[in-house]
Order: C-alpha cells, then structure tokens, then sequence
C-alpha cells in the first residue's frame, strides 16, 4: 500500500471524518421536517447544489464557472456515481429494510479495497482488514439482520455501495478534478434521482430553514469534504470511515430528540468506532516511520 506523508494522511482522515459527520444527520433532518422522504431528498439537493454554486462564485468570481468545462470524464464519471448512489440508496430503502441496507452498506470498506486494488494498485493493509471485518459485525450487531427485507432490494443496496466505492477511486485517482464543480453535479445528480419519487413538489414555510440546513450540511458540505479529503488516504481507509454513519445518526437523534437507541444499538456501535479509531491509529503510526 502507498504512503503518503502524516500531514497529508491527517488533512484526508479529518476531512472524510467531517463528510461522515455531515452524513450522519440524515436522520435528525428527516425527524425535523415533515414532508416524505423523496421531497426531503430533491430539496436537500437543491439547497446543496445552490450553496456550492455561492461559494464557487464567491471563491472564484463567474470565471469559475469554467470548471464545468474541465471536469472531463474523469469529473462526470464522479458526478455520475454520485447520483447513482443517490438513487439506489432511496430505492433500496423503499424495496427492503433499513436493516438490510444498514449492514449492505458496512460492506462497503471491501468493495472498495477490491477497487482501489483493481484500478489504483493499492494492497490494502492486514490491520485495514481487520479493522473492517469488526466494523461489519459491529453493524450486524447494531440492527441485527432479519428476514423482513428482498432480494431486489438488497441488490439495489448493493449497486448503491459500489457507486460509492466508486466515488472513492474516482477521488482517489483524478486529484486533478474541480472540486466544487464536480460537487454541484454530484448533487445536482443525485437530486434528478429522487424527483420521480415525489409525491409533491411544494412544501411548508415552516419546513423550509431545516431543509436549508439539510442541503448546506448534508449534501453539499459532506460531499466537499468527501471529495477533498478521499484524495489523500487509501480507499480502503475511507470507506471504513465512512461506517461511522451507522452508529452516529442513532447518537445525533437520540442528543437532538431524546430517542435513546437500544443496548445492542449501543454495543455494536461502540464496535464500529472503536474498530475505527483503531485502525487510524494503526495507520497514522504507521505513516509516522
């Protein structure tokens, strides 16, 4: 597996932790507001492309806007993935549990260590492994497994964690990509991907500076981070980052709602992070020598 200096190392953990942060609080948006699922997604989008246009234009003044012609198949490939994985996410979680999808998605650290294998020719490292598997039996833990899903349903959930995995070489291997303007795509993408499942496109007043703030953090801010920060760390190491998510949204419902999460939702939470923080150690110390 390459190295790259600590500094670098640290600049990537810090921000993929501060993407998976950002996509933790999909559940405590979608407790805040009260329109569906769908209408919350398209607005969640629209409010994040918006914001990443600002702040494209207040960084780069109109010129920026070239970047959309820069981004090349490299920067569509990124954009493309991205509303791939927006829309099988929402798709698997209409056509099987969230059980199932939780536990699919903890995968994703293998999917993307084979790909990272594949096309960056990174091995991934024996404790990178180890970490992951714990991390997978933390979110089996956590939701358990259950019979209640489907099988089209869990091969949709399955597509979605290659797109992501996807998203993570793309970033990897092309860190010549305009970040913002590939970001707008990506969320621009992922927002045509849940307008056919809307059931109304007008939503209430009072709904409307939670889905601001949904937009900003949840979709434009996490894929920043993501995209800035998967540059620098090895595939491997920022899918397991990623499995974060799992136990965090549970956390931020329960601070902002009151809605405690079970013993074993804690148990095997307490899993995934310490397999995480484990792991990083591992490697920072290692990156270190």
């Amino acid at each position: 597996m390459q190295t790259v200096p600590v500094s670098r190392h640290l600049f990537g953990v810090l921000c993929v932790t501060g993407a998976t942060v950002a996509w933790s609080t999909f559940g405590f948006f979608t407790l805040s507001v009260s329109v569906d699922t769908p209408t919350l997604l398209a607005w969640r989008g629209i409010f994040g492309a918006l914001s990443l246009l600002l702040l494209l234009v207040l960084r780069e003044g109109l010129s920026g806007l070239s970047g959309f012609l820069r981004l090349g198949r490299a920067g569509w490939a990124f954009a493309g993935c991205g509303g791939l994985a927006g829309l099988t996410t929402i798709m698997a979680l209409r056509e099987t549990s969230v059980t199932h999808v939780a536990v699919i998605f903890a995968t994703a650290p293998f999917f993307a260590a084979a790909l990272g294998w594949l096309f960056l020719k990174e091995r991934p490292s024996r404790p990178a492994v180890i970490a992951s598997l714990v991390a997978l039996i933390g979110a089996v833990v956590m939701v358990g497994l259950g019979g209640e899903g489907t099988l089209y349903g869990d091969a949709i959930a399955l597509v979605s964690v290659i797109a992501f995995s996807g998203l993570i070489v793309i970033s990897k291997s092309n860190p010549g990509i305009p970040s913002l303007p590939a970001s707008v795509l990506s969320v621009l993408f992922t927002t045509l991907s849940g307008l056919p499942f809307m059931t109304e496109f007008s939503i209430p007043y009072a709904d409307l500076p939670m889905l601001a703030a949904f937009g900003v953090v949840n979709s434009a801010l996490a894929i920043l981070l993501f995209m800035i920060g998967a540059r620098h760390i090895p595939a491997i190491e920022t899918a397991l980052i990623g499995t974060l998510e799992t136990p965090l949204g549970p956390f931020l419902v329960w601070l902002a709602f009151g809605i405690a999460p079970g013993l074993l939702t804690v148990f095997g939470g307490a899993i995934v992070v310490g397999a995480v923080i484990w792991y990083i150690f591992q490697d920072t110390n290692a990156a270190g020598h």
